[in-house]
Protein backbone atom coordinates (compact mmCIF):
# COMPACT_ATOMS: atom_id res chain seq x y z
CA UNK A 1 0.00 0.00 0.00
CA UNK A 2 1.42 3.40 -0.92
CA UNK A 3 2.22 5.97 1.79
CA UNK A 4 -0.73 8.24 1.03
CA UNK A 5 -3.25 5.38 1.23
CA UNK A 6 -1.69 4.14 4.49
CA UNK A 7 -1.82 7.68 5.85
CA UNK A 8 -5.50 8.03 4.94
CA UNK A 9 -6.40 4.71 6.58
CA UNK A 10 -4.47 5.48 9.77
CA UNK A 11 -5.79 9.05 10.00
CA UNK A 12 -9.35 7.85 9.50
CA UNK A 13 -9.02 5.33 12.34
CA UNK A 14 -7.28 7.96 14.46
CA UNK A 15 -10.14 10.39 13.82
CA UNK A 16 -12.72 7.86 14.95
CA UNK A 17 -10.95 7.62 18.31
CA UNK A 18 -10.44 11.40 18.43
CA UNK A 19 -14.10 12.12 17.77
CA UNK A 20 -15.24 9.72 20.47
CA UNK A 21 -12.64 11.06 22.90
CA UNK A 22 -13.69 14.65 22.31
CA UNK A 23 -17.45 14.37 22.02
CA UNK A 24 -18.95 11.02 23.13
CA UNK A 25 -18.78 12.05 26.78
CA UNK A 26 -21.41 14.71 26.02
CA UNK A 27 -23.88 11.89 25.48
CA UNK A 28 -22.53 9.04 27.59
CA UNK A 29 -21.00 10.74 30.62
CA UNK A 30 -22.98 13.96 30.93
CA UNK A 31 -24.13 13.02 34.44
CA UNK A 32 -20.59 12.21 35.65
CA UNK A 33 -18.15 14.76 37.04
CA UNK A 34 -16.08 16.43 34.33
CA UNK A 35 -12.86 14.87 35.67
CA UNK A 36 -14.26 11.37 35.04
CA UNK A 37 -15.13 12.35 31.48
CA UNK A 38 -11.70 13.92 31.02
CA UNK A 39 -9.85 10.82 32.23
CA UNK A 40 -11.92 8.46 30.09
CA UNK A 41 -11.48 10.77 27.10
CA UNK A 42 -7.75 10.86 27.73
CA UNK A 43 -7.66 7.05 27.69
CA UNK A 44 -9.51 6.96 24.36
CA UNK A 45 -7.24 9.69 22.97
CA UNK A 46 -4.20 7.50 23.65
CA UNK A 47 -5.39 5.20 20.85
CA UNK A 48 -5.86 8.24 18.64
CA UNK A 49 -2.21 9.20 19.12
CA UNK A 50 -0.98 5.64 18.61
CA UNK A 51 -2.46 5.86 15.11
CA UNK A 52 -2.05 9.57 14.36
CA UNK A 53 1.69 9.83 15.03
CA UNK A 54 2.68 7.00 12.63
CA UNK A 55 0.12 8.29 10.10
CA UNK A 56 1.74 11.73 10.08
CA UNK A 57 5.24 10.27 9.87
CA UNK A 58 4.24 8.09 6.91
CA UNK A 59 2.30 10.90 5.26
CA UNK A 60 5.15 13.36 5.61
CA UNK A 61 7.28 11.14 3.36
CA UNK A 62 4.92 11.83 0.44
CA UNK A 63 3.10 15.05 1.33
CA UNK A 64 4.06 18.53 2.44
CA UNK A 65 3.02 19.59 5.93
CA UNK A 66 0.19 21.84 4.65
CA UNK A 67 -1.08 18.98 2.46
CA UNK A 68 -0.97 16.62 5.42
CA UNK A 69 -2.92 19.11 7.57
CA UNK A 70 -5.64 19.70 4.97
CA UNK A 71 -5.94 15.94 4.42
CA UNK A 72 -6.41 15.58 8.19
CA UNK A 73 -9.17 18.21 8.22
CA UNK A 74 -11.03 16.59 5.31
CA UNK A 75 -10.89 13.25 7.11
CA UNK A 76 -12.08 14.91 10.32
CA UNK A 77 -15.14 16.30 8.58
CA UNK A 78 -15.78 12.96 6.87
CA UNK A 79 -15.74 11.17 10.24
CA UNK A 80 -17.54 13.90 12.19
CA UNK A 81 -20.68 14.22 10.05
CA UNK A 82 -21.71 10.54 10.42
CA UNK A 83 -20.80 10.69 14.12
CA UNK A 84 -22.90 13.76 14.79
CA UNK A 85 -25.90 12.47 12.85
CA UNK A 86 -25.86 8.74 13.66
CA UNK A 87 -24.32 8.58 17.14
CA UNK A 88 -25.26 11.94 18.64
CA UNK A 89 -28.62 12.01 16.83
CA UNK A 90 -28.20 15.60 15.65
CA UNK A 91 -30.02 16.64 12.47
CA UNK A 92 -28.15 16.54 9.19
CA UNK A 93 -27.72 20.12 7.99
CA UNK A 94 -27.07 21.64 4.63
CA UNK A 95 -24.26 23.58 6.33
CA UNK A 96 -22.20 20.36 6.30
CA UNK A 97 -22.34 20.41 2.51
CA UNK A 98 -21.13 24.02 2.44
CA UNK A 99 -18.32 23.11 4.84
CA UNK A 100 -17.35 20.20 2.59
CA UNK A 101 -17.28 22.50 -0.43
CA UNK A 102 -14.99 24.89 1.45
CA UNK A 103 -12.74 21.96 2.31
CA UNK A 104 -12.66 20.97 -1.36
CA UNK A 105 -11.44 24.47 -2.12
CA UNK A 106 -8.73 24.09 0.52
CA UNK A 107 -7.71 20.76 -1.00
CA UNK A 108 -7.52 22.34 -4.45
CA UNK A 109 -5.30 25.21 -3.34
CA UNK A 110 -2.97 23.13 -1.16
CA UNK A 111 -2.55 20.23 -3.59
CA UNK A 112 -2.30 22.13 -6.89
CA UNK A 113 1.05 22.19 -8.56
Amino acid sequence: MNPIARTIVLLTLSNVFMTFAWYAHLKELNQKPWIVAALISWGIALFEYLLQVPANRIGYTALSLPQLKILQEVITLTVFVPFVTLYMRQPLKLDYLWAALCMMGAVYFVFRK
